[in-house]
């Protein structure tokens, strides 16, 4: 039998197991990405709404997705320890600066005409985001989301190292689980992957405005473009 036919065997075997490690993976992934958007996502709309900090906001995006997950999780034994905290705190970073960059050109990139109309309705600033910018912004912002969301999910693992918990404590546990039960979290961790990618992809889609759903399927912006330097 293949080690992929026992990998199969596992996760029929071990389905209760499996599936608490993926609710501890997906806890730890919504609160890094939670903490990133509440960080990240204001910040690039209102640098993107100013146009400004361009250079600022791509190179510090560079520098911290140059940034190893696990050497970030090597660092943070000395502060945080070992458990979800560190853990999280890579994810935070892995996370922050795709949404950072992608809410900032988003923002940065609606048409100034459109803007300069809004203001001449008598829009306040305030208004002028959350009812012209924002809603011309979501393709590529969400973009952004969707995939530091993936990002987050399949770097997850990665906290099996500082007892983290999820289904990297299976994957960094072989004497214990075998090489099937590595591959079967390893199979898990990709399809929560996918799954991740498909339902906000159709997130994505149902709260972008009709007009602009042609655009919705927009990839990301990298933290390297060039794109939104001015």
């Amino acid at each position: 039998m293949s080690d992929f036919a026992h990998a199969f065997t596992f996760i029929g075997d071990n389905t209760h197991l499996l599936l608490t490690k993926s609710i501890e993976t997906l806890e730890l992934s919504g609160a890094a990405l939670g903490i990133a958007l509440l960080i990240g996502l204001p910040l690039g709309v209102l640098l993107g709404h100013a146009h400004r900090a361009s250079f600022v906001v791509i190179n510090f995006s560079n520098v911290l997705r140059a940034l190893p997950s696990l050497a970030v999780i090597a660092l943070g034994l000395a502060f945080l320890g070992i458990g979800f905290t560190n853990a999280m705190f890579a994810l935070v970073v892995l996370a922050f600066p795709v949404i950072l960059t992608n809410a900032y050109a988003a923002i940065d990139g609606v048409d100034a005409q459109v803007v300069e109309a809004a203001r001449a309705m008598g829009m306040t600033p305030l208004e002028v985001i959350t009812r012209v910018e924002l809603p011309l912004a979501v393709p590529l912002t969400f973009a952004g989301i969707r995939t530091a969301a993936v990002y987050v999910v399949a770097t997850a693992p990665l906290a099996g190292f500082v007892g983290g918990g999820g289904l990297g404590d299976i994957i960094v546990n072989q004497p214990q689980y075998r090489l099937a039960g590595v591959l079967a979290a390893a199979i898990v961790i990709a399809l929560l992957a996918l799954a991740t990618e498909v339902v906000l992809a159709l997130v994505q889609r149902a709260v972008t405005p009709r007009a602009l759903r042609g655009r919705a399927d927009a990839p990301a912006i990298g933290p390297a473009s060039r794109e939104v330097v001015t």
